[in-house]
């Protein structure tokens, strides 16, 4: 009887999940079943043979063609380089002052670690040294003396905090410890951090699909009856309902969950260009479109995702067909962009053909598309109405992956001709076809009864 009992419930859940689900997902396996994560131990191996790749194969020409010859990376304890952890294996780094060496050789590139405590799992990668505190410098001076690196690149000078992590402090022990002539040589790191982050790994893709494919899942329930309650449900309810089951996990957020609510005949207040997000006691209502910016991290990789539900009110089987028309819409933008990107250009020749093809086809559009692997908002090429704010000059490299986050604006004549802002955000990967989503796309409003 216990037995049965619990049968029942789970297909009870199963119901009130599914059966708010978008019909074109109704048949799909994939979208139902939350992918099996991989334990700690499994996952630091993992990452220890990306880390092995990263900086064994694919750091020395990224050096050579940024024309560096020895990169410097310091780290202090509490205030880490955010280069840290994406040189090093997934484990805490806690010296009062570590330094990371790397020096093209010609053929291959040293690596030298100067920590002040040893770690087995840190071995594999570097070789130690590991002077006395009030030795660093002196030791520091010796190895760049004896290898007379024509360019020293420290993470200064860039316009984005992943390539500005050396604090003033660090760089005044550096020059101190240098001396003047090799101060001389300091460069900015930040177009070799460029490609340094936006470079993926194949082996890589696997597990994004699954941290994509958690993102995905989560966000259909939350936006579903087994969340909301129309006219109960808060926007905070929401909200934390997935950042607990993010962290029943295992898992973490690189920002809070946002939701914001359109409603007919009232006014959606704005942050600059875009929708405002909705506060947290905000109550979800019949009749409201609503709408989520979600992200996760798993194994050292972010996802971003928007999608939108409607609210049915009393007597409603579907959303309205105006709502219908503003999904489409992005769509339609969503197809131009993809049709459009190809590894090689830019994110600003993107941009450009891909609204210039909206005016023509006659799209209100908004784009603003990032870079996303080991940041949620990477460095690399933008694809962006603000221009150059994320760096849309750079070129797509081939594996890469984006963020294809964007936007139309709909006139709804069942909303008296109100406009309707729809949102879209996908992870996407470039191949050689150009960019394919990772998880499919939305392409009918979520429905929540």
């Amino acid at each position: 009887m216990e037995i049965r009992i619990h049968i029942a419930a789970a297909f009870l859940l199963l119901f009130v999940f599914f059966g708010s689900a978008v019909a074109q997902d109704s048949s799909d396996e994939s979208v139902r079943k939350m992918p099996e994560l991989i334990a700690q131990r499994e996952q630091m191996d993992v990452r220890e043979r990306w880390l092995m790749v990263r900086l064994g194969s694919k750091l020395l020409p990224m050096m050579k063609r940024h024309g560096v010859e020895m990169w410097i990376v310091v780290n202090e304890e509490f205030n880490n380089d955010p280069v840290t952890e994406h040189i090093v294996p997934p484990i805490p780094i806690v010296g009062r002052r570590d330094i990371f060496i790397f020096i093209d050789r010609g053929e291959r590139i040293e690596r030298i670690a100067m920590v002040r405590y040893d770690e087995e799992r840190l071995r594999k990668h570097y070789r130690f040294v590991m002077p006395a505190r009030d030795k660093f410098g002196e030791e520091l001076r010796k190895i760049v003396d004896e290898r007379k690196p024509a360019t020293i690149a420290l993470n200064i000078g860039g316009s984005r905090g992943q390539q500005s992590g050396l604090s003033y402090d660090s760089y005044r022990f550096l020059a101190e410890s240098l001396g003047a002539e090799n101060e001389k040589k300091f460069v900015s790191a930040a177009d070799l951090l460029t490609e340094f982050f936006d470079t993926r790994i194949p082996d890589e893709l696997q597990y994004y699909r699954d941290a994509v494919t958690v993102t995905d899942i989560l966000t259909r329930r939350a936006f579903s009856n087994e969340v909301i309650t129309p006219g109960k449900t808060t926007v905070g309810d929401v909200r934390f309902w997935l950042l607990d089951r993010v962290n029943k996990l295992g898992l973490s957020v690189w920002f809070q969950p946002d939701l914001r609510i359109q409603r007919r005949a009232a006014l959606t207040e704005t942050s600059g260009p875009f929708l405002g997000t909705a506060k947290e006691d905000e109550v979800i209502r019949r009749g409201d479109l609503i709408h989520v910016d979600f992200g996760i991290n798993y194994m050292g990789l972010s996802t971003d995702w928007q999608k939108h539900a409607y609210v049915l009110n009393e007597g409603e089987g579907d959303a309205p067909a105006g709502l219908k028309v503003a999904m489409k819409n992005t769509n339609i933008l969503q197809d131009i962009l993809v049709g459009i990107a190809r590894a090689g250009m830019t994110g600003t020749e993107v941009y450009e053909k891909t609204m210039a093809e909206a005016k023509r086809r006659g799209l209100d559009a908004m784009i603003y598309s990032h870079p996303i692997g080991v940041h949620g908002h990477g460095l690399g090429p933008s694809i962006d109405f603000r221009g150059n704010i994320g760096g849309g000059g750079n070129r797509i490299l081939p594996g890469s992956y984006m963020s294809i986050e964007l936007n139309t604006s709909t006139t709804v004549p069942e909303w008296g001709g109100q406009k309707v802002t729809m949102m879209a955000e996908d992870d996407a990967v470039m191949t050689d076809r150009g960019y394919e989503f990772i998880r499919p796309r939305q392409t009918e409003i979520y429905i929540i009864k």
